[in-house]
């Protein structure tokens, strides 16, 4: 039963914001060339490793904000937690480990995941509001209430 004031579930625009998100983050990975789980010593920790973990998940937020919209921070967490989980199992199971290169601890690696997460929604709030979703929201429909 619909009831005034009802809204759709926007589950499938929410699936295409995070799909999109991993996709932009994914792209960015492969421009940059760094992964994450490596580590080369101290020679890891460079700009591109910087902009990596930081900037690049702060766009993905961004664009996951802009095409879901008002709740897109709550989903701006996923794209760097399955990319990057994704990666890690890659360079487990698939690809494989560089010889110059090792794994690098998993406590590191959840860290660095969280980082990447906490810097996601950071973009997704952002994107919120440059793009001014919860004024989207509310649209001409809504009837304000004035006092006198």
């Amino acid at each position: 039963m619909i009831y005034p004031g009802h809204r759709k579930p926007r589950t499938a625009l929410g699936a295409l914001a995070i799909m999109v998100g991993c996709l932009v983050l994914y792209l960015g990975n492969k421009l940059i060339g760094i992964r994450i789980e490596l580590y080369y010593g101290l020679d890891t920790f460079n700009i591109l490793w910087f902009l990596e973990l930081f900037i690049l998940p702060f766009f993905a937020g961004v664009v996951v904000s802009y095409i879901f919209g008002f709740g897109g921070k709550w989903l701006a967490h996923f794209p760097p937690l399955i990319i990057l989980g994704v990666q890690y199992f890659e360079s487990i199971y698939l690809i494989g480990v560089p010889e110059h290169a090792s794994l690098i601890p998993m406590g590191w690696w959840g860290f660095f995941v969280i980082l990447a997460i906490e810097c996601s929604a950071a973009g997704g709030v952002a994107g919120e509001v440059w793009f001014k979703a919860y004024y989207k929201e509310s649209g001409p429909d809504v009837k304000r209430v004035q006092s006198k």
